[in-house]
């Protein structure tokens, strides 16, 4: 397997993995708007290749943190493995290298909603302990926060997501 950076001639088959392994476009809608937006990071946007096909993607993109100011932070969203090549450590790669590049680009927190008997194995943490809120009912142990070298307490507050996270 090999993860990297994702590129152009990736655009098609990255929407299709995520339709696949979603069962809908919204996700695969989702990752082309917030390529088109401000918020995306070109580095942390990660494709996980088997025989030099595309099987897996994953994106990190910046989502605002509203408390006393408002920061940027990173949300990952969506991951997606093709269904043929899930349950095969893809996903948990895509995560580790992202996590890895977040931190070596010295950014402070990753924020997910997700399963927590998946995400907590990498470290992420219900976002209540840090005094983080969801803009959304959500149950809190799903929603989960991942420090990174860079966190400091100033991180809390309300995460609000961009409009691009509204059809999905």
């Amino acid at each position: 397997m090999n993860i990297r950076c994702e590129t152009l001639p990736d655009y098609i088959v990255i929407a299709e993995v995520n339709t696949l392994a979603f069962g809908q476009e919204n996700e695969a809608k989702l990752v082309q708007e917030i390529r088109h937006s401000d918020r995306y990071i070109p580095e942390l946007s990660l494709v996980a290749e088997v025989e030099n096909v595309v099987v897996g993607h994953i994106l990190f993109s910046y989502i605002d943190l509203v408390g006393e100011e408002t920061l940027q932070v990173i949300g990952l969203a969506p991951l997606a493995v093709h269904p043929q090549f899930q349950k095969q450590g893809i996903g948990s790669a895509l995560i580790k290298a992202g996590l890895e590049i977040a931190d070596a680009k010295r950014e402070a927190i990753v924020i997910v909603l997700g399963h927590p008997h998946f995400y907590t194995r990498f470290g992420f943490q219900p976002s209540v302990i840090y005094e983080i809120k969801s803009s959304f009912p959500v149950p809190e142990d799903v929603f989960m926060v991942k420090p990174l070298q860079n966190y400091q307490k100033k991180y809390k507050g309300k995460v609000i997501y961009p409009a691009a996270f509204d059809g999905v």
